[in-house]
């Protein structure tokens, strides 16, 4: 008798196990920072946490077509892996707001042209038809969408440019959809405070921390970062050198992110307050829950 019970109780716990996990798969764009660590710096680390991070499309699917372009956005937002879609924007001569990361030709097409000293019609054709409108990307990416303003280095084109996309963002309706990123500090600062309803990130690439792993230094980064009021730092990968200070002096509600010059970027879910822009806490709680079943059933 008691045999049967324990036997219908396995039974009815491995039916419910199979339920929950049938229902709770963590989605392709989830990795855990265990992997990231070894895949971007050869690097085990096993006193720190696996957290959970959420993968996004660099400049689009950025290794598989040219940055940037619409093929690149088109698979990014058709790839399950990808959470988010990261491209640049910048005025072209004539005004015109076009994707581009670089502020000449050369890198990709082999020109030196200007991209704020030549014409869209003529950028187009030096391009083979290959730039795209910051409007086309729009249209293309429904996804959540981590926009970079190419900072030229004049505070009022930059602070132009930002109101521009932002009208337009508002016009489409899609506020929580967007984040708005610069590696200006002045430009970030300005939008905090002019549009507190758009998440900002500030982004660094190297600073003295990235390399000298010093509390201090870490917190000076930090100081740069809060001064600027923004929602997301965002790190080059080498700095994942330094993640235990990064995480242990992480202020609070702020979140962490690393890019890389290829087609991923990776946010870190340590606190419930560290999620994509746009999603409920509820849907965090969730996918953690489920991020932890799933790592805890492969042990």
């Amino acid at each position: 008798m008691m045999s049967n019970m324990v036997r219908f109780f396995l039974t009815l716990s491995a039916l419910f196990l199979a339920l929950v996990m049938l229902v709770c798969q963590s989605p392709p764009s989830s990795t855990s920072l265990a992997e990231v660590l070894k895949h971007e710096i050869a690097a085990v680390k096993e006193e720190i946490p696996s957290y959970r991070l959420t993968i996004g499309a660099h400049r689009g699917a950025s290794v598989s077509h040219r940055e940037n372009t619409l093929p690149a956005l088109q698979e990014a937002e058709a790839d399950a892996g990808y959470a988010f879609v990261e491209f640049d924007v910048q005025y072209s001569g004539d005004q015109q707001i076009v994707l581009f990361h670089d502020r000449r030709l050369f890198r990709l097409f082999g020109k030196i042209d200007a991209l704020d000293k030549t014409s869209y019609a003529d950028l187009l054709h030096l391009t083979n038809g290959e730039l795209v409108l910051y409007r086309e990307a729009m249209n293309i990416v429904g996804k959540k969408i981590n926009l970079e303003i190419k900072s030229q280095g004049h505070q009022q084109d930059d602070q132009r440019l930002a109101d521009e996309v932002i009208a337009d963002i508002r016009k489409r309706g899609r506020q929580k959809d967007v984040m708005i990123s610069s590696i200006s500090s002045e430009l970030v600062r300005y939008l905090s405070e002019r549009y507190p309803e758009i998440k900002t990130g500030q982004i660094f690439w190297l600073t003295w921390s990235t390399y000298l792993h010093f509390e201090a230094l870490t917190e000076g980064l930090f100081d740069r970062f809060k001064a600027t009021d923004a929602d997301y730092l965002l790190l080059h990968v080498a700095n994942l050198r330094n993640i235990e200070d990064l995480l242990k002096l992480k202020p609070p509600g702020k979140t962490i992110m690393f890019w890389d010059f290829d087609d991923r970027m990776y946010m870190v879910h340590k606190d419930l307050a560290d999620r994509l822009w746009g999603t409920s806490i509820l849907s965090e709680i969730w996918r953690r829950l489920c991020f932890n079943l799933a790592n805890l059933l492969r042990r």
